[in-house]
């Protein structure tokens, strides 16, 4: 009991049990609105929307150099699995390689994902998850009027 409530009691204005009851009440009324700050926490990460940074704990780029169209579906397979692939072409026939980045715009285009050239025959595959910024064309362009002017 406060000293107030002391006092009031010992001039008759109020009576012991009333106090003692008030303080049971908000007692239990603090009890209910506390919560553990794991639940504060967490209850304040659905209601503002909060996703971590963390969430794909291992990003991999798949580094691939197909000699068969037969591979183009281990590369499709990479690309579901949410893996940015690079495809190097350089070593297959021109008709076959053109086979392969059909079936791989395809196969990103299902996926909402991008298709990318890095160079002659190099391509950067990605799934929707993967943002390309930037391009690399325009370098290549001016690569080769840099040359044909020598």
């Amino acid at each position: 009991m406060s000293v107030i409530n002391r006092f009031m009691n010992y001039l008759g204005l109020q009576d012991e049990e009333e106090v003692v009851e008030r303080e049971r009440v908000t007692q239990v009324e603090e009890q209910e609105v506390e919560t553990s700050p794991f639940e504060s926490r967490k209850n304040t990460k659905n209601t503002n929307n909060i996703v971590s940074i963390h969430s794909q704990k291992n990003v991999r780029v798949v580094l691939n150099e197909p000699r068969s169209y037969d591979e183009a579906q281990e590369i499709a397979d990479h690309l579901r699995s949410r893996r940015a692939v690079i495809v190097n072409l350089q070593r297959v026939r021109t008709d076959l390689a053109v086979r392969i980045v059909d079936f791989l715009s395809g196969t990103v285009y299902a996926l909402n994902g991008n298709i990318s050239k890095l160079g002659p025959n190099i391509f950067l595959c990605t799934p929707d998850s993967v943002e390309i910024q930037g391009t690399i064309t325009e370098m290549l362009a001016e690569d080769n009027d840099y040359n044909k002017m020598r």
